[in-house]
């Protein structure tokens, strides 16, 4: 397993910009797909994107196309989701989790992050 650690949360207005980042603890790091999740509570945890281990392909999840985008910095052990014009629904704690598949489902996911709260203001 991995160790990641997140950071870039904070408070911002509709429509600002916030950008994660998802450090990785190991060399091994750029072997796992990334996956960015969140969660609200008493919601469960919402898969947001993800991205391969070679950064070649990366998916999202629809109401985020357009507005987020998750990139790979393999030499620097790092993942980032930048997101772009914030809306109060994307409110919520941010996970960064990493496994062997580039999959929308968390169980999939064996090394998480401790999450980092993003609160967008109306």
């Amino acid at each position: 397993q991995v160790q990641l650690v997140e950071s870039g949360g904070g408070l911002v207005q509709a429509g600002g910009s916030l950008r994660l980042s998802c450090a990785g603890s190991r060399r091994t790091f750029s072997s796992y797909a990334v996956g960015w999740f969140r969660q609200t509570p008493g919601k469960e945890r919402e898969f947001v994107a993800a991205i391969r281990w070679s950064g070649e392909r990366t998916y999202s999840e629809d109401s985020v196309k357009g507005r987020f985008t998750i990139s790979r910095d393999n030499a620097k052990y790092m993942v980032y989701l930048q997101m772009n014009n914030l809306k109060p629904e994307d409110t919520a704690v941010y996970y960064c989790a990493a496994g062997f598949r580039m999959t929308t489902e968390a169980t999939n996911y064996s090394s998480w992050g401790q999450g980092t709260q993003v609160t967008v203001s109306s």
